[in-house]
């Protein structure tokens, strides 16, 4: 019978650029005239976020801004003073290749900040930040999906794919006045406005994505002698157009924050008594229809001498995700360390990291945790101090996650502290994951069969069954390639129904060709 070989294209994913981009970051500032004269330093925060990107052929264009806000004491060390400075910057990378239809994913991150009073006036800053730059295409890989003649046997195996990928989002601005409670001082001065996006809610209505979420809102402001925390959601409800967006596909939708503002407002009465907060977010959709594949991962005639040629095939998995949390501990001060009044504490995890346990059903997800809190010490000073510290915790999952990649994403969703009877400070923060979990990373496929028929293979005997003791767990595919034998025919003798030994035994291996 004559070979014919029957071939399918499949998308396999192919990483274009995977690197990090280096930006420092200075600043020499002169403070106002309005401004009270520096006597003490409090603390400094540098927030990078990408505030847009684009692809023109093979060069991706993005636009990076740094949000730097230095906090001091006056000489009278009463009300904290802000001062809040922009860096912009545009930063290229040159791609390779054409990549307008490709993923990209940038992530931001602070690398270290120093900063400090050159003068009673004057503010100098000089850091880094780096952004994680990860581009991710596709290509069309020809492989083998079915084969007859020439006594070929074959061995398939399930292929899941994307086989569509749809992307989209839109940019949402959220303002909101909020009019503080009676008990509540008036507002002298912000000193942190801190921003989250939860999780966003989605519904397909007639071909448009309708998304609906809340971005938290934690806020810091002096008045009265003191610091207040201010914490509320701002809600927002939104269409976004996809085209091609229908019922066939699997839809997430990432609210990512751009930016967040708050000022004071002052109300009928010229009291500054209304907080008014600006909230930018861009909702991120991706869109993607699965297709399955039988292809074939091994082959052998059982007349002919053959050469198969495989190629490791990097299909775009679906993942499953997993949403978990835990809470982790961190000893923050003890004895006459713990301060006077804490006004309020925070969090963040950063540098998260994954690994599969070796159980199989759990990962272990490690990173830094920073904790921070606004307080006054001992002599009455307001102090904003870090505490870093490294964490691990292995979380068990309900399914075999066994050769399986891995991503995570960890956030913070709330920070409570307590002091102990013994005057021990601890922080607890609630860490909220979520978990990507391929099912393979890459999938080996046939893509060529060569058969030899000028020749046929040569037995060690003239023989129609042969014993073979097989081992639990064994492949029938590996033992019926082994005498070069109809798989199908070896199941039949032997009564056998899955593909590998239940148990260890004597075969009969019909040798048919």
């Amino acid at each position: 019978m004559e070979f014919k070989l029957t071939k399918e294209i499949v998308p396999a994913a192919e990483v274009i650029y995977d690197g990090v981009q280096e930006q420092s970051v200075e600043m020499d500032y002169i403070l106002p005239d309005y401004c009270p004269d520096i006597f003490r330093l409090i603390r400094c925060d540098t927030v990078p976020v990408i505030t847009g990107r684009s692809v023109s052929g093979s060069r991706l264009t993005y636009e990076l801004r740094c949000d730097i806000r230095i906090l001091y004491c006056g000489e009278d060390g009463g009300a904290v003073q802000s001062v809040e400075q922009h860096r912009a910057f545009t930063k290229t990378v040159e791609l390779g290749r054409n990549a307008e239809d490709a993923e990209i994913v940038l992530i931001p991150k602070t690398e270290h900040v120093n900063f400090r009073a050159v003068n009673k006036r004057r503010l100098d800053l000089r850091g880094a930040v780096s952004v994680k730059v990860r581009v991710t295409g596709r290509r069309e890989q020809e492989v083998v999906s079915d084969a007859s003649g020439m006594n070929i046997q074959l061995k398939k195996t399930e292929l899941r794919f994307a086989a569509k990928k749809l992307s989209g989002g839109k940019s949402v601005r959220i303002e909101e006045d909020i009019e503080l409670s009676a008990a509540q001082p008036d507002i002298e001065s912000i000193i942190s406005c801190r921003c989250t996006a939860g999780q966003c809610e989605k519904k397909l209505v007639s071909g448009k994505l309708l998304a609906r979420g809340e971005a938290d809102v934690e806020l810091l402001y002096t008045g009265g002698g003191t610091v207040e925390t201010m914490r509320f959601s701002l809600g927002y409800s939104q269409i976004i157009d996809v085209e091609g967006l229908d019922d066939s596909y699997e839809c997430t939708v990432t609210p990512e924050v751009v930016s967040c503002t708050a000022s004071a407002a002052v109300d009928k009465e010229e009291r500054s008594r209304i907080l008014r907060c600006e909230a930018e977010l861009r909702l991120v959709c991706r869109g993607v229809r699965t297709a399955a594949a039988m292809i074939a991962e091994d082959a052998f005639s059982t007349v002919y001498p053959c050469t198969v040629e495989t190629s490791e095939i990097q299909a775009e998995q679906i993942p499953a995700v997993y949403d978990e949390s835990f809470r982790y501990s961190i000893r923050l001060a003890e004895g006459e360390n713990v301060p006077q009044n804490i006004f309020a504490m925070w969090s963040e995890a950063r540098n998260i990291n994954i690994r599969a346990a070796d159980d199989g059903r759990s990962v272990v997800i490690s990173g830094m945790l920073t904790c921070s809190m606004a307080a006054k010490d001992k002599a009455g000073m307001i102090i904003m101090p870090d505490h870093e510290e490294a964490f691990e915790k292995t979380i068990g999952l309900p399914d075999d996650i066994s050769g399986a990649a891995l991503s995570a994403e960890a956030a913070v969703r709330e920070t409570s502290y307590e002091i102990s009877a013994e005057g021990v400070l601890t922080a607890r923060s609630d860490i909220v994951v979520k978990l990507s979990v391929y099912s393979s990373d890459s999938v080996k496929g046939i893509t060529d069969i060569i058969i030899d028929d000028s020749m046929k293979k040569e037995r060690d005997g003239d023989y129609a069954i042969k014993l073979y003791f097989g081992a639990r767990n064994e492949s029938i595919w590996d033992i019926a390639k082994r005498y070069s034998t109809d798989v199908s025919a070896v199941m039949e003798e032997n009564d056998l129904t899955g593909e590998r030994l239940e148990s260890g035994g004597m075969l009969l291996i019909p040798i048919v060709s």
